[in-house]
């Protein structure tokens, strides 16, 4: 079965590497896994590789700046972001937030007020390790491994429940086939469709009373679970 006890991921882009250094320790202290990025080219290189539940990103930044990569990864993810700048004026702020971003920090700033951020921004969007899973219609129990549209009780298999469970644990998160492979059968060598043929089994059973899509395709990419 899938691991539901693993820490969320923080992606921090921060070209001040004093910084970043402090941002990492401190999020790691708090247990929370990071990666760090000093660049906008190699931050969205590891937003695609990780696919992590939050970033914190600066808007200065060599070779793409924080405003066009949060643009980027809003394209495809509804990912928290959160902006921490110097930059302090109301244009700036407004110009962060319509750049996709969910909250916006001015340096210097109170680290007890970032991580409680942070952990409001997860709150949204992680569910309890116990308890259930909800997302438009769909319940997902976790502790029952029960799942239900509209109140319909849907039988899955062991891998199609983990499939969904992977996906609505994290809604609007857009996982590549290989990363679906790797979470849900792991040791998995490739060579097929196997994830692709999977999701067409959960959408049949999702879908099966003429019920609006929740598993969708981002192509070239993979699968997300949104409510559109």
């Amino acid at each position: 079965m899938m691991g539901t006890m693993e820490a969320p991921l923080i992606l921090i882009v921060e070209d001040e590497k004093d910084i970043a250094r402090f941002l990492e320790l401190e999020l790691e202290a708090e247990g929370y896994q990071t990666e760090v990025a000093y660049d906008g080219v190699t931050g969205l290189s590891k937003f695609r590789e990780k696919q992590p539940d939050l970033v914190i990103l600066d808007l200065m930044l060599p070779a793409r700046d924080g405003l066009e990569v949060a643009r980027i990864i809003r394209k495809t993810s509804n990912v928290p972001i959160i902006i921490l700048t110097a930059k302090d004026r109301v244009e700036d702020k407004v110009e962060g937030l319509d750049a996709g971003a969910d909250d916006y920090l001015v340096k210097p700033f109170s680290i007890e007020e970032l991580l409680a951020r942070v952990r409001a921004h997860l709150r949204r969007v992680t569910p309890a390790i116990t308890g259930e899973i909800r997302v438009a219609d769909l319940i997902v129990n976790l502790e029952g491994r029960e799942v239900f549209r509209g109140g319909r009780r849907i039988e899955l298999s062991n891998k199609e429940f983990e499939l969904l469970e992977l996906l609505a644990s994290n809604p609007g998160k857009v996982f590549s086939r290989f990363e679906i492979e790797e979470k849900v059968w792991p040791g998995y060598q490739g060579g097929s469709n196997v994830v692709d043929v999977y999701v067409g089994y959960l959408r049949k059973k999702l879908e099966a009373e003429g019920e609006r899509r929740l598993i969708h395709t981002v192509r070239g990419v993979g699968y997300v679970l949104r409510e559109d």
